[in-house]
């Protein structure tokens, strides 16, 4: 099998990898740089050809040829821009300011603004995707950055965002690591780990309940557990925290 899989490369002079769907989030688009010009921007060391992000429509700029919708996700905005087919009367259907969709396309540099160059546009239907979404991109991007130990996965194999919820394998991964949690509960070592695990510098209590599938009440006497041991602390208001470094 991996014979012919390298005899189709070199036969097409194409890599498997060009085709790959990535998950990602639109910080991670603005913070990619091509490597050299005109070619693909990386991602984490790969190139991201196709991506796949979710975030909420903010305004839409109509033309007679193509639609563009400012898309926020909660990391940054960026321009998604979908042509207009008129051999394809589904192509031209709009989504309002508000709705929550998905986009499918890829990355393009225009006068030296970035967009994305839309394939496809749906409007979600419910909101757990904006949640998997974001853990979907965590897992990619840890996978690919710190290997497949830092990717939620335990030893029966069940991902972070599985039914179990996230860290249902129990006390593992930077939780185990840190000896400042020995006096803290279950719940909040798992909170401890979702936290290590989800990118930027802190992280509120909405992304910790759809993260982890806790409710609040669980997750505030999680956060309280932490913060008495002095491994968190308030961030922006009293429902964000940031793990302290020491």
């Amino acid at each position: 099998m991996g014979g012919s899989q390298q005899g189709s490369q070199s036969g097409s002079g194409r890599n498997f990898a060009d085709d790959t769907l990535r998950p990602i989030t639109i910080k991670q688009l603005i913070d990619s740089k091509p490597p050299y010009p005109d070619s693909d921007v990386t991602i984490d060391g790969l190139p991201a050809k196709q991506v796949t992000l979710v975030g909420q429509v903010r305004s839409v700029a109509n033309q007679s040829i193509n639609t563009t919708y400012r898309i926020d996700d909660g990391t940054g905005l960026i321009d998604a821009r979908k042509w207009v087919d008129p051999d394809k009367p589904e192509s031209s259907v709009q989504f309002a300011p508000d709705t929550y969709v998905r986009v499918f396309g890829r990355l393009t540099t225009f006068n030296g603004k970035q967009h994305i160059a839309a394939h496809y546009v749906r409007a979600i239907q419910d909101f757990n995707e904006v949640n998997y979404h974001l853990l979907e991109a965590t897992y990619v991007h840890l996978m690919l950055t710190k290997g497949a130990s830092a990717g939620g996965t335990d030893a029966d194999g069940d991902s972070m965002f599985v039914d179990g919820g996230y860290g249902a394998g129990g006390g593992s991964g930077a939780a185990a690591s840190d000896a400042r949690l020995a006096s803290c509960s279950a719940d909040a070592r798992t909170v401890f780990n979702f936290m290590a695990n989800s990118p930027g510098h802190d992280t509120n209590i909405s992304q910790i309940e759809a993260g982890t599938r806790m409710d609040s009440s669980t997750v505030s006497l999680a956060v309280q557990g932490l913060l008495d041991a002095g491994v968190i602390y308030t961030t922006d208001d009293d429902f964000t925290w940031a793990i302290l470094d020491i």
